[in-house]
């Protein structure tokens, strides 16, 4: 979390508001602190429902500083899914309080009202349920661990299985390092616990870039980042083939589009028209390498005799998916069609349980 937009209502919260700024900027966020109030010299012209807006879709975090009915009315129109609204705090003018009032899992609230409590010397007002029994919560996981979250659904069933005693399984394609949380049971590919013991969970968790992988009755998705898209083309190719060649490749593979982190190519493509588009539309980073860099690729690559003659490396989408991803494993073989080559590759990715 880095943008925060505070705004308060009476000069009373414009004195608190500068003290959490000051408290926030200096743990490294960027914080703006405006006013509504015709008691202050600086009140903006908006109104508070048009900042709300405005704010709604720039900042990580929203902090209304005043009474919750207020911060109520304005995020009401704005509010669409737990996914993607950011954190909303509100915290009494005085600052005696600091209330997590939206988006307390995957937005951040909760951490940030805990962070700001403590700036204040306020009391942190939480008020989901696993944190009021200190569960396992598998939003807070995925966001900890920078992961895509997908069934909500499955999620509050995952929750509600341990809130109650139940037990959740637990499936990944990763590695993980740290404890199993309380009430997770680790579970193979179909599900099965793999301690031989315990019965087959109805609900649980896969870390998977996976779309159909599906241990459970009930399972929710949590997706890495730790995939790279490597890709070649003809020179010129137009943007919409190449698009279309990426969108095919992540359809036929089966894999979450949220799971690339990187598109990738050889540097004789660094000014290709059509890889720039699709880098910018799917806001993916573009790594171009060299001859030298891409011959040092480690695995078993599709040759191409005219690949190797135009760019002097037997193979491009391969190599350069395979160096993207920190000499990772390749997941999808080389594609082609159209003038355009893809290639999947998946780095060693790890998960954290704190």
């Amino acid at each position: 979390m880095k943008r925060i937009s505070m705004l308060c209502f009476s000069p009373t919260g414009y004195e608190t508001g500068k003290k959490l700024r000051a408290g926030l900027c200096a743990d490294g966020m960027e914080v703006r602190l405006d006013a509504k109030s015709r008691y202050l010299p600086e009140s903006i012209s908006e109104s508070h429902s048009q900042w709300t807006g405005e704010q709604f879709s720039e900042a990580d975090a929203l902090i209304f500083i005043g009474a919750c009915g207020i911060a109520v009315r304005s995020i009401a129109p704005f509010v669409k899914s737990k996914k993607t609204d950011p954190a909303v705090l509100v915290v009494d003018e005085c600052g005696k309080f600091v209330i997590s009032l939206l988006s307390g899992h995957l937005g951040g609230a909760n951490e940030l009202a805990e962070k700001a409590a403590g700036i204040l010397q306020a009391i942190p007002v939480v008020t989901t349920a696993t944190d009021l029994h200190s569960t396992f919560a598998v939003d807070v996981f995925a966001s900890r661990n920078h992961c895509g979250i997908f069934h909500m659904k499955a999620a509050k069933e995952v929750s509600a299985a341990l809130l109650v005693g139940n037990k959740a399984g637990f499936f990944s394609r990763f590695p993980f390092e740290g404890t199993l949380p309380a009430g997770l049971i680790l579970c193979d590919a179909s599900g099965r616990p793999t301690d031989s013991v315990s019965e087959k969970p109805e609900v649980g968790i896969a870390v998977t870039v996976f779309r159909e992988e599906n241990p459970f009755a009930e399972t929710v998705h949590v997706v890495p980042k730790a995939v790279s898209l490597g890709m070649g083309c003809k020179k010129g190719r137009e943007p919409e083939i190449i698009r279309a060649a990426a969108e095919a490749c992540i359809h036929d593979s089966g894999i979450y589009r949220e799971s690339l982190e990187a598109l990738a190519s050889a540097s004789l493509k660094k000014e290709e028209a059509g890889l720039l588009a699709l880098s910018e539309s799917w806001n993916l980073p573009f790594r171009t390498y060299e001859t030298e860099e891409l011959l040092k690729a480690r695995g078993d690559f599709t040759p191409s005799e005219f690949v190797r003659q135009v760019t002097g490396a037997d193979n491009v989408c391969e190599r350069s998916a395979v160096l993207s991803a920190a000499q990772g494993k390749i997941i999808r073989k080389k594609t082609g069609g159209s003038g355009v080559t893809t290639a999947l590759a998946v780095r060693d990715w790890r998960i954290h349980f704190e």
